[in-house]
């Protein structure tokens, strides 16, 4: 790990996820590859991006805020994606720069985001996230209000969710977790699932992800 590139690395993902999709009897443009870039500053964006990966994720809005102006003015077609959580302070921040919200995940957020969506003319992609480990410690609507939240930002927020994201617990085999996922969204007429990161994302395109979040198995650990 220590000896390859960043492009490498990325390189040998996109190849690991063509494998899973061929294995699963998709078609490998289904599924995106969101490189996760938090933690990692704006030089090491540069190779990937030269690479020709044009879709990122960030966990935090400031540290976006600080990174990817720059960059977005020399590659302006870069997509951006929020995937860690929201504060609903930071919803005017985060509609400005995001392109697509992983982790729409209580009314006050939804309320938040569709206020600055209609000020600002924005309207980044949103999935909800679903905490389907119910794990108190963690973000995400539980797995059996999601469908009665869903409505809610549809009907009373106006907002329209591309789909669901979630986050396995750690120790958890994650298949029952990315099919639950699956379940949520089938019912609630959505196409979109964020699931799956370095560890597991062959199993989350198995079950149906149309994204997936990779960051250290491209990036390495800080």
């Amino acid at each position: 790990m220590e000896h390859t590139t960043s492009t490498e690395r990325l390189q040998g993902v996109r190849n690991a996820v063509a494998r899973a999709c061929r294995e699963a009897g998709r078609k490998a443009e289904d599924v995106t590859l969101v490189a996760v870039s938090k933690t990692f500053p704006a030089e090491e964006m540069t190779p990937v991006l030269e690479a020709g990966q044009r879709v990122f994720g960030e966990n935090r809005v400031q540290e976006a805020q600080a990174k990817w102006p720059a960059l977005k003015a020399q590659w302006p077609d870069v997509e951006l994606h929020l995937i860690g959580p929201l504060q609903s302070n930071k919803a005017r921040e985060a509609v400005e720069l995001f392109d697509v919200i992983h982790t729409v995940d209580r009314p006050k957020i939804a309320a938040a985001l569709a206020v600055e969506m209609a000020r600002q003319g924005r309207h980044p992609k949103l999935f909800v996230q679903v905490n389907t480990g119910v794990e108190p410690q963690k973000a995400g609507i539980l797995p059996q209000d999601a469908d009665a939240f869903i409505a809610e930002c549809r009907e009373r927020h106006g907002l329209t969710i591309a789909g669901l994201m979630c986050i396995p617990p750690v120790e958890a085999v994650p298949d029952p977790h990315f099919a639950l996922l699956e379940k949520i969204a089938a019912r609630n007429g959505l196409h979109e699932l964020s699931m799956g990161m370095s560890a597991d994302f062959p199993a989350a395109i198995r079950q149906g992800a149309t994204l997936v979040r990779v960051g250290s198995a491209i990036f390495g650990h800080r």
